[in-house]
């Protein structure tokens, strides 16, 4: 039997151990997709407790912020929100947390959290619920007293090159500036462009974020769609000036309907009126929006990721209570891949398609997006067009296996840029080293099993490249 998560965890042969311990293991990190707050990076925040880095919660604000994929698995264990998200201490909140741990074995949260507490904490007992009391202790202890377990240092000592985070066009990105101009911040922290909101003209709240858009490039209001297209161009442009690297696009599905500018401004003033619109209309304001947000990214090399086929807020009582993006969302079935081509398709008649980074939430999609993105690949850059890494429900080992194997079986393993965390916490970063174990292990039993040359040189360079090399070249670090 196996020691329990040990320094070969998941490495099944002896190929697949020296690959990532020789080759993946120190290889520095590229987050370049993750919802961690500038402003906590810039001001290091130091957390008084495990429970703030692991479970957050309510807000001052009264918002709801943390990490949601273990409010699920509160919830899946019947536990009291209170416990959750709620007002209960900490340390009963910690209890409960590992009283539905400990059941929840192949849960790649099972995995995470351990990975977390021995490469953070040094703690490698397993969190049940009677180590619970001595892990708790000596988690604090580190947080509140160890200087290097603040914000930054938790950063650094997970080796980070490069994080991008998520910000709305709207926003000032005052936090970015102040880290930039930080000598003492090793790593960078680059903004992110997601324009959903300006996208979204078919829910709630648009008039008004229009009406914040409008004010965030010194204007009362924005009377046509092309002082819409206008208005995200000057701010990709602010965001590209203060470093930003990748656009992130939340679509429900791909649109693309073939429409002017003429059209989409027809649609849009029938939305300032507040008057309802078909889908059709929908879909042709949000594809005139990404065709020129497209071709921005083109022009400024600022890559675009599209993530979609999510099922949104399904559970409205917890909705309506706590927000978006609060553990109540689901895998949604959208067959939108040829919407997909079309949408590249235009951009690369323009010959101004940019790097683009496809994610669906649905695993069913992978062989489809596999064999889509070797039809816009071109010469500018190997791997131009990537499918993205296994995202959200199927960031799980046979998750990461199947996204890998079709990558491979559909194009060219070797150019794929790897991992992100797409993670609310700054104790998230070993979800780096469980992929890459996957990624060695994979590898690994194709060469003993004679499926590719035991070719060191070669090896090195598949799996440094897609550890860190890949996404350093891509996003031009």
């Amino acid at each position: 039997m196996k020691a329990f998560m040990d320094k070969d965890f998941l490495l099944e042969t002896e190929t697949a151990k020296h690959l990532y311990h020789d080759y993946a293991a120190n290889q520095p990190l590229v987050d370049y997709h993750c919802h961690l707050s500038p402003k906590e990076i810039f001001e290091d925040r130091r957390f008084d407790n495990i429970v703030e880095v692991w479970l957050g919660g309510k807000q001052p604000d009264g918002s709801y912020f943390g990490d949601h994929y273990k409010w699920r698995l509160m919830r899946s264990h019947g536990i009291d929100e209170d416990y959750i998200t709620g007002s209960k201490p900490a340390y009963e909140r910690f209890l409960k947390l590992a009283e539905a741990l400990e059941l929840s074995i192949g849960n790649p949260m099972y995995h995470w959290c351990h990975l977390e507490l021995q490469r953070f904490f040094g703690v490698y007992e397993p969190l049940t619920v009677e180590s619970a009391p001595r892990i708790w202790e000596t988690c604090n202890d580190l947080l509140r007293n160890d200087p290097d377990m603040t914000a930054r240092g938790l950063i650094r000592k997970s080796n980070v090159a490069m994080l991008g985070t998520t910000d709305d066009p709207v926003d000032s990105l005052e936090w970015h500036e102040r880290i930039a101009a930080d000598p003492t911040i090793s790593f960078k922290v680059c903004p992110s462009f997601r324009p959903d909101k300006a996208i979204n003209i078919h829910k709630g709240g648009w008039a008004e974020y229009m009406r914040q858009l409008a004010k965030a490039v010194g204007k009362e209001s924005l009377p046509t769609m092309g002082d819409v297209l206008d208005a995200l161009v000057n701010r990709i442009e602010f965001f590209h000036a203060h470093g930003c690297k990748a656009s992130d696009h939340g679509l429900d599905y791909v649109p693309f309907r073939d429409y002017s500018v003429a059209q989409a401004d027809a649609v849009y003033q029938k939305a300032l009126r507040g008057e309802a619109l078909t889908t059709e209309e929908v879909e042709g304001y949000q594809t005139v929006i990404l065709l020129c947000l497209g071709k921005a990214y083109h022009r400024l090399d600022i890559a675009m990721q599209l993530h979609y086929s999510c099922l949104r807020n399904n559970n409205q009582r917890i909705f309506k209570a706590m927000g978006p993006d609060t553990g109540v969302d689901s895998i949604a079935q959208n067959t939108c891949g040829g919407n997909i081509a079309q949408f590249l398709s235009a951009l690369d008649l323009a010959g101004q398609c940019p790097k683009t980074i496809l994610y669906s939430l649905n695993p069913v999609d992978n062989a489809q997006l596999g064999s889509l993105i070797g039809c816009f690949q071109d010469a500018s850059l190997p791997g131009k067009i990537q499918h993205g890494s296994a995202w959200w429900f199927n960031d799980t080992k046979s998750g990461m296996e199947d996204q890998m194997r079709s990558l491979a079986n559909l194009g060219i393993l070797g150019n794929f840029i790897g991992m992100l965390t797409d993670s609310r916490s700054f104790l998230s970063y070993p979800r780096h080293e469980y992929f890459r174990r996957i990624l060695c292990n994979l590898l690994g039993k194709w060469v003993e099993n004679g499926e590719y040359p035991n070719c060191d040189a070669s090896l090195k360079k598949i799996v440094e490249g897609i550890s860190f090399g890949n996404a350093a070249r891509y996003f031009s670090l």
